[in-house]
Order: structure tokens, then C-alpha cells, then sequence
């Protein structure tokens, strides 16, 4: 088949409409290299020869599984193992170990991609509570992500970052067919649990209420209200005293007026 043909500027305009209007995500004009890039493999899958004809069949609403298709392609996000490490820091120095209850702990990582923060958080739980039970929620609103989660297996290429002690201790190295490769150990990927969810949605009520929620680097996707609209629908599921964490480039000023800083980056719930 013959290559589709080039993306034209309306076209473009309707793909950055629709990315938005389901993901809240604002594409600059910047990233229709990407979109192109990303996008047409799918025009080819179905024969098609122009951007408008794939734009056309994704919005007979006939076509979910193609319109998650499209979501997964262009919402996978870089991530990597303790990043911005001085949000573990403050997780295990101001909020663990300042803490009094024998409750349960949850942490709830709301963009987690394809998982590296839900076992990082994991981690340092396990090695900070010992005796207390505790959970580690991931959500994504990418499918494709989210089973590359469920996994715990990554390439020993994603290991930099990890503490040798918490290396040796909480991941497994793989043998034969597996080498270059390791596995988060099955005592912490049993506590832990993934869900797909469209942050741009009210959170259903089921998932329960979190200690701690991890929303970073996912907002400098969204425009103000957008960011506003994310904000309202996580912040019932966060317990009062708790803590909201973002990404080091991103701020929740003029936001929303339900959080009080406490560092940059780092809010709490009155």
C-alpha cells in the first residue's frame, strides 16, 4: 500500500482536539512529528490513506479499542526508578516515620506509566514498614502501560537510580532466556495494584482513600483548567492530613485553594 498522505494542518488541529477532549492533554504544534510518527502504523493497519479518513472512523464512536489504541500511542510517558528521589526522602523522613497509626498505609500513584514510581514507592515502604500493612496503587489512563506494569518486569538497562540494597534485596536478577532483565519481587507486586483511570473523570469511590497521592509530571501536559479539573476529582480520595505530591516542574499556585504547601512540589490536605 502507499504511504498515507502527508498530515495537513486541519487534521492536525482535529487529532489535538480529540486528545484533548478525552485526556485533557494540550499536543503544541510542536508534536505533530510525533503524532505522525506514532499514528501512522494504525492508518496503515487499516488500509487508509489519509489522516482525515482515521479521524473519521475514530469518531463514529464505533471503534473503541482502536480509540484506546490511539490514546495508548500518544499518552505513554518517559519514567524511571526514584525519580526526583527527594520526594522518597520526604515520604520516608517527614511522613513514615513521623507517623502514629497502625493503620493501613496507601500511596496512590495517579499517572504511573508503565510503573517504575509504583515500585519505587513499594520499596521504600517495604523498607520502612515493616510492621505495619500498606498498598501501592498505580493508574494510568494508558492500557498498554498499565499491563507493562502488572509485569514488574523491566530491562536491567531501567536499574540506575535503585539503591544497591534495595536491589539485591527487592528485585529479582533474570537467568538463561531472561538475562539483562529483572523482576520486582512477588512479595511487594502483591501489594500493589493497577487501574485504569481517566483522570479528566471523578474518581470512583471504590478505589478508597490514600495517605499519600503521587500526581508528577503529568500536569505539564494539561492547560489551567484542565490542571484545575484533575486537582478537584483526585483531591476527595486523598485523607485529610495527607499529602499531594507533583513533579519538580510543576506547581499547584492558582490552581486550587484546597492544599496548603509545605515545600515546593509538596502539599497536604487540611
Amino acid at each position: 500500500m502507499a504511504e498515507p498522505s502527508p498530515i495537513t494542518d486541519q487534521e492536525f488541529a482535529l487529532f489535538q482536539r480529540l486528545i484533548y477532549k478525552i485526556a485533557g492533554i494540550s499536543l503544541s504544534d510542536a508534536k505533530k512529528v510525533l503524532l505522525v510518527g506514532r499514528l501512522t502504523r494504525r492508518l496503515k493497519a487499516y488500509e487508509l490513506s489519509s489522516f482525515s479518513q482515521y479521524y473519521r472512523m475514530l469518531a463514529t464512536g464505533e471503534h473503541a479499542e482502536e480509540m484506546q489504541t490511539m490514546v495508548d500511542l500518544l499518552t505513554t510517558n518517559e519514567t524511571y526508578f526514584f525519580r526526583e528521589p527527594k520526594h522518597f526522602d520526604f515520604l520516608r523522613d517527614e511522613i513514615i516515620r513521623k507517623r502514629k497509626s497502625p493503620a493501613p498505609f496507601r500511596v496512590w500513584s495517579a499517572a504511573c506509566s508503565s510503573g517504575e514510581e509504583v515500585y519505587t514507592l513499594a520499596m521504600v515502604l517495604a523498607e520502612n514498614l515493616p510492621n505495619t500493612p500498606w498498598e501501592v496503587v498505580g493508574s494510568d489512563i494508558s492500557t498498554q502501560v498499565l499491563a507493562k506494569a502488572a509485569t514488574g518486569h523491566y530491562s536491567v538497562a531501567r536499574t540506575e537510580g535503585i539503591p544497591p540494597g534495595y536491589m539485591s534485596k527487592y528485585c529479582l536478577k533474570g537467568v538463561r532466556s531472561h538475562a539483562g532483565t529483572f523482576l520486582v519481587a512477588p512479595e511487594l507486586r502483591k501489594k500493589t495494584n493497577f487501574y485504569q483511570i481517566n483522570l479528566m473523570n471523578p474518581v470512583d469511590a471504590e478505589i478508597g482513600e490514600f495517605e499519600v497521592i503521587f500526581l508528577r509530571n503529568v500536569m505539564i501536559y494539561f492547560d489551567p483548567p484542565t490542571k484545575a479539573k484533575v486537582v478537584h476529582n483526585l483531591l476527595p480520595r486523598l485523607k485529610s492530613g495527607g499529602h499531594l505530591i507533583i513533579g519538580h516542574s510543576e506547581t499547584l499556585n492558582g490552581i486550587t485553594d484546597r492544599v496548603d504547601a509545605v515545600l515546593p512540589t509538596i502539599y497536604r490536605k487540611p
